[in-house]
């Protein structure tokens, strides 16, 4: 009898203390493996993992693809796949993976939203900045957009992360990775004033010492209510775009492309592992380049 708990026990070990993923993380890739385990035990007489080989696994990806997934769930749960039989690879559990020219079905990746620089400007220009909420709201904004932070970044930005006079930040981002992201003077500049002006005069609490952005309490911003500031200004300026914080990060990531940046220092800058994921900036830039060339070139104006 197959022991499909063990290897999932170790393989959980794995994810945490040598990938240091988180919680979701680890999560979605023993989802996935449930799901080869369930395989097994109804088509294959509860195989043990070791004793799968390509056929098998192709004829898995099969069953999936037919029990109502999108191609973009089906990629994600052979990624997770990939994966496990890497470590069982690293275990000495098997010399070769059969999962290793398994193929993951095609998916088309969709175009992330982005504000525009004058979107960005009339969002900006709608926040009240003569109260503290305001300057706090007015410093978030311009940090995310300038520095091209997640959510979670950057409300889990500390002052003890703050390099401003060698013009950068320290980013705790997926998996605790650090990186050190360029800051520019207008960010600078907001968060200089937020600290000096209106976070000095919180009641801030223990855990939030070190905190840059509170609430109204002293008490750490949450995530959401990043996503219910943006929401609230989005309204104010007449954007019906679907804005959320990650939008800032897409539109920071968009507009350094459009400007000619380096592709590698802008993986760098987002924390991307891969650079096939920052390389979708490019697909934005093509469109951005088509559409000015159609709107402008002077034989596709009409006479």
């Amino acid at each position: 009898m197959s022991n499909w708990n063990s290897y999932k026990t170790r393989f959980k070990q794995y994810l945490q203390l040598e990938r240091s993923l988180s919680k979701n993380s680890i999560e979605a890739y023993l989802d996935d493996l449930n799901k080869l385990e369930q395989y097994s035990e109804t088509f294959l007489n509860n195989k043990s993992p070791i004793q799968f080989e390509l056929t098998h696994l192709q004829a898995f990806v099969k069953w999936i693809s037919e029990g109502h997934f999108s191609p973009t769930s089906q990629a994600r749960i052979i990624s997770g796949i990939k994966t496990f039989y890497k470590f069982l690879m690293m275990e000495n559990e098997m010399e070769q993976s059969p999962a290793e020219l398994l193929e993951s079905p095609r998916t088309t990746r969709k175009l992330p939203v982005f504000l525009s620089i004058e979107e960005i400007d009339k969002l900006v220009s709608v926040i009240d900045r003569s109260t503290p909420a305001g300057e706090r709201n007015i410093t978030l904004i311009e940090t995310l957009y300038s520095c091209g932070l997640r959510v979670s970044e950057l409300v889990g930005l500390k002052i003890s992360d703050l390099h401003l006079n060698e013009d950068y930040i320290k980013v705790t981002g997926k998996g605790s990775k650090e990186r050190l992201v360029p800051i520019g003077k207008s960010a600078k500049k907001l968060i200089n004033n937020y600290l000096k002006k209106v976070r000095v005069h919180l009641p801030i609490k223990k855990n939030a010492v070190d905190n840059i952005f509170l609430n109204n309490r002293g008490g750490t911003l949450s995530r959401i209510m990043v996503f219910l500031i943006i929401k609230d200004l989005a309204k104010k300026a007449g954007i019906r775009k679907t804005l959320s914080p990650h939008t800032f990060r897409h539109s920071f990531a968009t507009h350094l492309v459009e400007g000619g940046a380096d592709l590698r220092a802008v993986q760098e800058m987002l924390g991307h592992e891969s650079i096939t994921t920052t390389e979708i900036y490019t697909h934005l830039d093509r469109q951005y380049l088509r559409d000015n060339i159609l709107s402008f070139h002077p034989r596709n104006k009409k006479p």
